[in-house]
């Protein structure tokens, strides 16, 4: 019983939308060219249905889940459109109408359509900004870092960057004079530290000392052997050049001679 209610239901609406299209009339198809046309009423609109169908276009391929293929075709739809609707708006100018083109009215989505190349050539809207390659044609380029040359570097380089004037303002100077000061009563305290080590050390000989040797520790050097004072050295000098002189010039007997002579005189009473 159900399914014969819906196919009557079916039926009559099938039978009313013939009967409000035989009202209405045949709708007529847009000229396939602009110059077809030759009221400027008609002209102005078909223009308006083709921003009509461009709007509906553009929002269509905002939806980035309709598959590469898809956005493509919409937006060359979209393109294709946009180059008809300008026709139509020469055809209005020609027919007397207003000067759209001058308007400078461009049709895009929500970001704007892109152009590529030069203004009026191809437009990209909506998820086909992001296709593989087109987004490309939208990045900037990346400034170009230009390195100076040794020639414009040494023209910034002054006696300023040698430190010669550093001195003049008294700022370096007085922080040189605070870091010498420091630095000298450091290594005043480091020497006398060192010398109180030495001090120390010094004292704990002299304390320890040996009293067998006859000398302590820094005390004064005493000789316990007979020194030769300054006579016996003249006459051990002028013995043994009296020697020299015999061994030079006298015989080997006359030097036996006076051996026998001095030890006969040693051996008298």
């Amino acid at each position: 019983m159900a399914r014969n209610e819906e196919k009557a239901n079916n039926m009559f609406n099938r039978w009313t939308a013939g009967k409000q299209a035989a009202l209405r009339g045949e709708k007529a198809r847009r000229p396939y060219l602009a110059s077809e046309c030759k009221d400027l009423n008609s002209a102005d609109k078909w223009r308006q249905d083709i921003l009509r169908e461009i709007g509906k276009k553009v929002m269509d391929i905002q939806n980035a889940g309709l598959g590469e293929h898809r956005i493509r075709d919409l937006n060359d739809e979209i393109n294709k459109l946009i180059r008809e609707k300008h026709h139509w708006e020469k055809r209005i100018l020609q027919l007397g109408g207003p000067n759209y083109i001058s308007q400078g009215r461009r049709i895009a989505d929500e970001e704007k359509g892109e152009v590529v190349g030069r203004p009026g050539g191809y437009q990209y809207f909506g998820a086909a900004k992001n296709l593989p390659g087109v987004k490309e044609l939208f990045e900037k380029p990346k400034p170009r870092t230009v390195r100076r040359s040794r020639a414009q570097m040494l023209k910034c380089i002054d006696l300023d960057y040698y430190g010669m004037r550093d001195e003049e303002d008294g700022t370096l100077v007085k922080l040189e004079a605070e870091a010498e000061e420091k630095l000298r009563a450091k290594k005043i305290a480091e020497w006398e530290a060192k010398q109180r080590e030495i001090e120390a050390i010094t004292g704990k000989r002299k304390h320890d000392g040996d009293g067998d040797d006859g000398v302590a520790f820094g005390s004064e050097f005493v000789a316990h052997v007979p020194l030769p004072d300054n006579k016996d050295i003249e006459a051990l000098v002028l013995a043994k050049k009296k020697k020299d002189l015999l061994a030079k010039y006298a015989s080997e007997e006359l030097q036996a001679e006076e051996a026998e002579a001095k030890s006969m005189l040693n051996k008298a009473p």
